[in-house]
This record gives C-alpha cells, structure tokens and sequence, in this order.
C-alpha cells in the first residue's frame, strides 16, 4: 500500500516539475556531505557556536510554522536524538513565544549534554511540556512538527522512532518537517520499503537538501546569517528574504496536498 503511495507521489511530482522546474533550478540543492561540510566551516570559519545555529535555526522553523498556520492552537513537535531534535525544541519554545496556546514536545532519547538539558529547561519554563511519548491522539493536534532525523540521517529508523515515523505516516494531522522530511535519503528522497512521511510543508535549513527535489508542499528556507563568502564558496543560491523576516518561502515550489 505504502510503495503505491509512493509511486503515486511521484507520479504527481513528475506532472509538477514543469510549474516549479525554474524555481528548483535556480536554488542551490546541496548534497549530505556539502550540508554537513558547510555546517562544519559555519562554526570552524565564522565561529559560530552550535547553540547560536540551533537557535537560529529554531526560530526559523517557528516563524515557518506560524507563517503557513497561523491559526494554529495545539502542536505537537517530535524531537529526535540529534541536532535536529534540538531544533524543534528551540522552535518549541519560540511558538509559545510566538502566541500557540499548547505547545506539546515528545522528546524519547535525550542525549546526556548540558546543551540539550538546558533546551529542555527552557521548553519546560516556557510551559511546553516534554515527555518521552505521545499522550494525546495525533489527530487533537492542529499540526505535528517533525524533528526527528535531519541531514545526516544515514540507514533505517531504530526503535523507537521507527514506530514514531509510522504513526506520521499514517496521520491526517498536517505535518511541517524540519530540514529534511524524517526517513528520507537526504539526497535520493523518500524511501523505497517503510512508512514514507509526506508533510505539507518543509523549512530547509540554510539551503534545501537534494531530497528537496521530490518535495511538494509549501517550501521554506530560514538561514540569514550565512556570511556571504561561505555563500560563495558553497554556490549558494537563493533568493533574497523579504523585509525583516527570517524565513523565505520559495513560492512555485509545488501545491501542497498533491502528493
């Protein structure tokens, strides 16, 4: 059933190419060892500390979230065990900030660094409350922001997000997922065998990743603090931000619900 799911999709993102082919093709996709080496030069060559581009980068995915349901009341963010995880927790609390009433985090393999204890903390404080596994029924969520695997997200889902993954999978609740849609290959998409996420929106991080070609929703890139010969060096193309905000969204990208 999944695999016709998938051939399905892909069949839609064939009849979409020919709306968003200019738009794809004028914005930089970067490969997963292009991503993690940019990432690396980010904090050897600007200095930036990993705390400064996980909050960066959380706020980005908040104002994303905010941008595409800004009516939204209850979210639910499943954070992962690495960078990514930390992400939505910085998103978590930025959308409590940002005026979600009820901001819910699932968070079950937290690794043992004072980094992310303190980005619990501040969710806590910031009444999101964290726990290790969904209490609430998917479908009592106005969205479901997935953070579980970012871009160097390498073999099969392990226990217990492959069971998280499935339960995405199968929901109706709109999904938005950060950098790269969890379960996917970073570079080839959605995988062959196993539950395949389909969000309606996708926030890439700095630029898209390659996976970002099999991608149909509304489309997001946040990342405003690339110094401009980092940009060079990577080819980084994109277009430019509007006004003060911190979040692009590269329109003709591909209507959402078609896949």
């Amino acid at each position: 059933m999944r695999r016709a799911v998938l051939l399905a999709s892909l069949t839609a993102k064939a009849r979409a190419l020919a709306t968003r082919g200019a738009m794809s093709g004028s914005v930089t996709l970067l490969g997963q060892e292009a991503a993690i080496a940019l990432d690396e030069d980010l904090m050897r060559t600007p200095g930036f500390s990993i705390d400064q581009l996980m909050e960066l980068a959380g706020l980005s995915v908040a104002c994303a979230v905010k941008d595409a349901y800004p009516d939204a009341s209850s979210i639910l963010v499943i954070a992962g065990p690495g960078n990514n995880g930390g992400d939505g927790l910085v998103a978590a609390r930025h959308l409590k900030h940002l005026g979600v009433p009820k901001v819910d985090v699932v968070y079950p393999k937290r690794p043992q660094k004072q980094l992310f204890e303190n980005l619990v903390t501040q969710c806590t404080e910031m009444n999101a409350p964290v726990g290790d596994e969904v209490n609430a029924p998917l479908a009592s969520y106005d969205v479901i922001l997935d953070a579980v695997f970012g871009f160097s997200f390498r073999g099969a889902p392990r226990p217990p997000f492959d069971t998280l993954l499935e339960e995405l999978a199968d929901t109706d609740t709109p999904l938005v997922s950060v950098d790269t849609p969890s379960g996917w290959d970073v570079e080839t998409g959605p995988p062959a065998t196993g539950p395949v996420l389909r969000p309606q929106v996708l926030v890439s991080l700095t630029a898209p990743k390659k996976c970002a070609a099999f991608f149909i929703g509304r489309h997001y890139v946040g990342g405003r603090f690339v110094p401009p010969f980092v940009a060079e060096k990577y080819g980084l193309r994109l277009p430019p931000y509007p006004g003060v905000s911190q979040v692009l969204e590269l329109e003709g990208w591909g209507g959402a619900g078609e896949g």
